[in-house]
């Protein structure tokens, strides 16, 4: 007899707007244009959906003079620097631009404080594409980056009474909460954004996480390594009191000596995970325990992002 398991399946999870218009871009684009379709960079931090995108015909590059000159290229949903559509521009390239509307507007918040003259302090990771794309808005030295409360101690700026800050959108809410405090004590004249810049996607799984972590012997978040809004998923867990959370690309990837003799677990998923992830690491559960789902729901999700026009033309 299988020994029963209840399984917490937090919504929301998993795919999120900027995402979806992101996957149907490349798809949209392979059809309009015809393979290949050049991509800069992973266009989400997804090994399955990248795979997915290059059977379709999607070829994907790290820099732009790896694409030849008379194919179609697509920026990632992270973002690009500026001098990335200035040197398609000229290159006379094809060029569509993926990024999350919601990391544009950080873009346009940026530039809207570079232009009012105040320099700009960015929260985010160190190396990650969306910090690249947003430091890369304005002219080198224009942004400092923070990680950490202990950078904000540290971090040499030109003048305290002109500054602001933005956020990476795919932080944890509870960290950046503590940064934000520590440079608003630092520097109390320091200009936000008007709403926050995590966005909505990143701030509900986070919520969910929160809400079935305390009743779980495990917690498993189904994501990429290189997935930043996946990896703060992991963190939230723990801290939300679920001793065991780990994340796992695939059903493949579950460790299942250390689940031995557990009760519950909950399972989410990043920001860039497809749901036929979820249904597959489900179905490994289902195939070795006795399983009760229960989806413990913490908010609706009804935000559609529109492709650019250049896809909705006909050809």
């Amino acid at each position: 007899m299988t020994a029963p398991l209840t399984l917490y399946l937090a919504a929301p999870r998993g795919f999120c707007a900027g995402v979806d218009r992101a996957i149907k871009i490349v798809e949209m684009a392979i059809e309009k244009w015809g393979a290949p379709v050049y991509v800069r960079h992973e266009i989400v931090h997804n090994r399955y959906v990248v795979d997915g995108l290059r059977d379709k015909g999607a070829v994907f590059v790290e820099e732009l003079d790896e694409c030849p000159p008379d194919r179609p290229v697509i920026f990632s949903a992270h973002g690009v620097p500026k001098s990335v559509p200035a040197e398609a521009e000229r290159r006379e390239m094809l060029f569509v631009d993926a990024t999350c509307p919601l990391v544009s507007k950080v873009h346009i918040e940026a530039a809207r404080h570079h232009e009012n003259g105040l320099q700009m302090i960015m929260i985010g990771h160190a190396g990650h594409p969306e910090t690249i794309g947003t430091m890369g808005q304005l002219p080198a030295g224009e942004v400092l980056l923070v990680e950490t409360v202990e950078d904000v101690a540290s971090v040499v700026v030109r003048d305290p009474e002109n500054l602001a800050f933005v956020t990476q959108t795919t932080l944890s809410v509870d960290d950046t909460r503590d940064i934000v405090a520590a440079l608003q004590s630092r520097f109390p004249a320091i200009v936000g954004p008007h709403k926050e810049d995590i966005c909505y996607a990143t701030t509900n799984r986070q919520e969910a996480v929160k809400a079935i972590a305390p009743d779980c012997d495990a917690l498993l978040v189904v994501g990429a390594p290189n997935s930043s809004n996946s990896r703060r998923l992991v963190e939230v867990a723990t801290r939300a009191g679920c001793a065991y959370s780990q994340l796992v690309q695939r059903a493949t990837d579950i460790d299942w000596r250390a689940l031995e003799g557990i009760k519950s677990v909950g399972i989410t998923a990043g920001a860039s995970a497809p749901e036929s992830l979820i249904n597959e690491v489900i179905e490994a559960f289902k195939s070795r325990y006795d399983v009760t789902v229960e989806v413990v729901e913490t908010a609706k999700e009804n935000v559609e992002f529109k492709v650019p026009r250049v896809l909705r033309q006909p050809a």
